[in-house]
């Protein structure tokens, strides 16, 4: 497996939110990853990350164990995170992040074709990204991450406050990341994102791994996802 998280702990002073976290992903894959709020969703995506520090587990990137790194090393593996509210710098441009993030170019992602694919931020290339609508905060926020060539993306709740049109433009990009080869780890709230982009579902409850299932097989348990889900 591209990805392989082994019995993955952490937490934050002294009180631990994800305990003996374990799934596995194909290269090229997307998993999605549901659960309720405060479920550990976030704090399993910084730990992967590095910026929360695990307590116990592993994190194998093409046989590689990147746990407990520092999130630079860990972005140099080729992981790259579209954090949950964005995190963009408000008084620099959209140029300027586009520079800063394409500063080691790779095969498939340039400025050029970042551009293409969010014609919105080529008109605004000159505006700081603090004057931004939120769905062109978020297209800077995924564009950020794309221009680093990442082998796997971890996105938390991208579609968090957008209107419909803006998440189907992610789900496309998305999929198109999967047709690059990349590997996708999607935590959503939005089950239409995750259904249209991820191949199969897994639900964090209470810090643990509780389900995972094909995607097609998901949607027809309502009773699971009533229950861990309450939908």
């Amino acid at each position: 497996m591209f990805l392989r998280v082994d019995g993955l702990t952490a937490g934050y002073a002294g009180s631990t939110v994800i305990r003996d976290v374990t799934f596995d992903l194909a290269r090229g894959g997307a998993l999605g990853l549901l659960g309720r709020n405060g479920a550990g969703k976030t704090t399993l995506i910084m730990t992967m990350m590095g910026l929360v520090s695990p307590s116990a587990g592993s994190v194998h990137l093409d046989g590689t164990d990147i746990a407990g790194r520092r999130p630079d090393r860990i972005a140099r593996a080729g992981v790259a995170l579209v954090p949950q509210g964005r995190r963009i710098w408000p008084p620099l441009t959209v140029s300027e992040h586009l520079t800063l993030a394409g500063r080691r170019p790779g095969p498939n992602w340039t400025v050029d074709r970042v551009l293409e694919t969010f014609p919105a931020l080529g008109a605004r290339l000159r505006h700081p990204a603090g004057r931004l609508s939120g769905g062109e905060q978020q297209m800077l926020a995924i564009a950020r991450a794309l221009l680093t060539n990442p082998a796997l993306v971890l996105l938390d709740e991208p579609s968090e406050g957008l209107a419909p049109s803006i998440v189907d433009s992610i789900a496309t990009i998305l999929n198109t990341l999967k047709s690059d080869g990349s590997t996708i780890l999607l935590v959503e709230q939005d089950l239409h994102l995750a259904f249209a982009t991820c191949e199969e579902i897994a639900i964090l409850d209470k810090g643990t791994i509780a389900h995972r299932a094909p995607t097609r097989d998901f949607r027809h348990d309502e009773a699971t996802a009533h229950r861990l889900l309450g939908v």
